[in-house]
């Protein structure tokens, strides 16, 4: 059965639920309809995320996006939308959603969405040098 577009996220257990790790995903093309006009908007989304105990699977996650195709939704709007649909199905530690919308009328539009789960700290941030070569030129 071919996919379908659908408003389901479905979730799997997090491998690793002890470690605070990052997971980026890009949907490159994300369509919605501009309420005011009817005419298609385009925008590239990333989602960066620190799961907690569920992870989002990843075709539900490309049916989902789907299913905005033919739907009318301000930029800011369905940008908060996905961010909170995706936050009530995994819970995750850290969340955000930036929507990089294409130019319409000689204006971009940039939106970013963002949750943090009550009482979660992110880690230190480490800074590591850039790698350097051996005599042998193998990286380490």
């Amino acid at each position: 059965m071919p996919s379908q577009p659908s408003k389901t996220l479905d979730t799997f257990d997090n491998p690793s639920p002890d470690n605070n790790f990052a997971i980026y995903i890009r949907i490159p093309e994300f369509t919605c309809l501009c309420p005011a006009t009817g005419q298609p908007d385009f925008a590239e989304l990333h989602l960066q995320y620190v799961a907690d105990q569920r992870c989002v699977e990843l075709k539900s996650l490309k049916n989902y996006m789907w299913s905005f195709r033919n739907e009318g939704a301000f930029h800011e709007a369905v940008t908060n939308q996905i961010l909170n649909d995706l936050v009530a199905a995994t819970d995750p530690r850290f969340m955000r959603l930036t929507a990089n919308f294409y130019v319409r009328g000689g204006i971009y539009t940039t939106v970013v969405a963002e949750h943090r789960q009550e009482g979660w700290t992110p880690p230190e941030s480490v800074t590591l040098p850039p790698p350097t070569r051996s005599p042998q030129g193998t990286e380490y």
